[in-house]
């Protein structure tokens, strides 16, 4: 048997206390989950209230008096739960010389010119309830119903049907014990590509645009035949027209430029995404609520942080009497099991009051680093003036962690003279231009951006050539570089943005 012996060893470990992990937790909540963490919360624990809800009545019944514990097993005289330690009555009442609870009691998240409000809570439509919809108006047999509703619960996110219809007849067997053919499927899937929006149910691009087309023919009341031009060049050009080699498609369809930009417009302004804009419409507008509010007023900024929708919390005044009454008694064991149970729920809400505030205190300190290190710009609205800040640059200046930081960053907005942004909006790397100045790669972005959008659109500026633009105007970036900045705007290659010169 191997010798056996103890040896000891030094480490070090961070431990997080219960109330640090819910800080963290809170920290990262946005207004409108904070909301609702806190109603939770108030559900779990009684002995949190908030203060616009009716006060405690003190006429209501009191806590019932002991009985004298002749029955009970537990000697009460064993017990002398007055003198524990761990249990003073005094540090959960209130001194009697103040009115109101201190502020370890309470947390106050309004001003007196704000609104108590909820957000309104409406119902959601969905795509495929949207096209049933319209599918139940057409006068359809049951069988065709089925298929058609089967056929709509296919499409995907952008509403393509990219199942096939020999799939779709074995489907509806297996799943559904209907017998069908591909024709009467085909026949189906025709009536759903009717529906709006124009392009629905389409199997392929190339599919949806034609149908987009068509539609667009049958309404058109004008004697304007420049459709017949642009459904040619997608049936027949289509690959042509996805690598826009216009000067190819001219020459084979034997057109001038002059006619065949209008056609090319036209396709230019279908949706090759149809169910975006009905699924915008139809499901729930999600509004941004902002966490902090920007104003610029003489010249000097100002930061506000909304509080409007997280209530004003305090310690129940009902469990503080409980606890007085339980501590006055005679205590017998269910009493004090039943007084720890008050003790507890009233530590809790104490820790949940105070971690409401330490958030607040967080956010408004981190966002008034922001403020500070960003002064130019919301003064002046100009995303130029954003200055080179990362995450540490805010710790350092608050005197926080780096993931605190994160935390507040990640899904907190704010409204300013400008917009509504994400905090993150204003963090960003930097680099040196050639003066030696660090400037923002956003401000490097700014410039790229304006460059495509005043580049000739008949002859784009290739990768390279945008890289030689930013030179000239000081900021020694590599090709590479340009690309990914591209890339991250959106912005697809000079190849793709080439449009017709007449």
């Amino acid at each position: 048997m191997p010798n056996q012996r103890l040896t000891q060893t030094q480490r070090q470990e961070l431990k997080l206390s219960p109330q640090q992990i819910q800080l963290m937790k809170l920290l990262q909540l946005p207004l409108i989950e904070l909301e609702q963490r806190i109603k939770e919360e108030m559900e779990a624990n009684p002995a949190l209230e908030d203060s616009h809800e009716n006060d405690y009545d003190d006429n209501e019944p009191t806590v019932d008096e002991p009985d004298n514990g002749e029955n009970d097993d537990y000697n009460d005289e064993d017990v002398d739960f007055s003198k524990d330690d761990e249990f003073d009555i005094n540090d959960y009442l209130p001194d009697e010389e103040l009115d109101d609870y201190s502020y370890k009691l309470q947390a106050n998240n309004y001003s007196s010119d704000d609104d108590a409000y909820e957000t309104p809570v409406v119902n959601e439509e969905t795509f495929q309830d949207y096209l049933n919809q319209q599918l139940a108006y057409h006068d359809l047999t049951d069988e065709q119903l089925l298929i058609g509703e089967y056929i709509i619960g296919n499409l995907d996110d952008n509403g393509y049907l990219n199942r096939p219809v020999p799939n779709i007849v074995d489907d509806l067997l297996f799943t559904m014990n209907l017998s069908t053919t591909e024709q009467e499927v085909e026949t189906v899937l025709h009536i759903v590509q009717h529906l709006d929006p124009p392009g629905i149910a389409a199997r392929n691009l190339q599919e949806c645009l034609l149908i987009q087309l068509q539609r667009m023919q049958e309404e058109n009341q004008s004697p304007y035949t420049d459709y017949k031009l642009s459904m040619d060049i997608i049936k027949d050009y289509f690959e042509e027209f996805t690598k826009k080699h216009y000067d190819r498609i001219a020459k084979k369809m034997d057109v001038s430029n002059r006619e065949l930009k209008p056609a090319l417009d036209a396709i230019l302004k279908l949706n090759p995404k149809p169910a975006d804009a009905s699924i915008a419409s139809t499901k729930n507008i999600h509004y941004i609520t902002p966490d902090f509010f920007v104003t610029v007023r003489d010249g000097k900024v100002e930061l506000s942080l909304d509080g409007r929708n997280v209530p004003e919390l305090h310690v129940s005044k009902q469990y503080l009497k409980m606890l007085d009454e339980f501590s006055r008694s005679k205590e017998t064991r269910n009493m004090q099991e039943a007084a720890q149970f008050v003790k507890q729920k009233i530590d809790a809400a104490k820790w949940f009051i105070d971690a409401i505030s330490q958030r607040q205190n967080t956010l408004y300190t981190t966002m008034k680093a922001i403020v500070d290190l960003q002064e130019d710009y919301f003064l002046t609205g100009d995303e130029t003036k954003l200055k080179p800040m990362i995450l540490k640059d805010v710790a350092d200046k608050i005197g926080l962690d780096i993931s605190t930081v994160s935390r507040v960053a990640n899904s907190k907005y704010v409204q300013t003279p400008y917009g509504t942004f994400q905090l993150k909006f204003f963090f960003s790397e930097g680099i040196t231009n050639d003066e030696g100045e660090e400037v923002s790669t956003r401000e490097i972005k700014k410039i790229l951006k304006d460059s495509v959008d005043n580049e000739d659109k008949a002859n784009p500026m290739t990768d390279e050539q945008l890289m030689y633009v930013l030179k000239d105007k000081g900021y020694p970036i590599a090709r590479r570089t340009v690309a990914k900045y591209r890339e991250q705007l959106g912005i697809p290659v000079g190849r793709m943005r080439k449009r017709i010169r007449l």
